[in-house]
């Protein structure tokens, strides 16, 4: 985490959202950027850390659903580029 930067806005005091985690590695979670409110999933231990108009709306949005009871509310509503509004 501490090598990591978000793309938009290169803030490298990101919070890490653990929902899955298998011995020392995150298995699935999201990584926040609090400064620009962008969320980055990590799926099967590889954060997707790319630029708002390479990401897909379908692919962000099912992943909020299938994990809604582990993510944070202000992600789920006001997440950056796609929130569950």
């Amino acid at each position: 985490m501490e090598i990591l930067a978000c793309p938009i806005c290169k803030n490298n005091d990101l919070e890490l959202i653990v929902i899955e985690q298998n011995d020392e590695e995150v298995e699935t979670g999201l990584i926040n950027c609090s400064t620009c409110s962008r969320y980055y999933p990590i799926k099967k231990t590889i954060p997707i850390m790319l630029p708002d108009d390479l990401r897909k709306k379908e692919e962000d949005i099912k992943f909020l659903k299938a994990h809604q009871k582990e993510i944070p509310n202000y992600i789920l509503k006001s997440g950056k580029p796609f929130s569950l509004n």
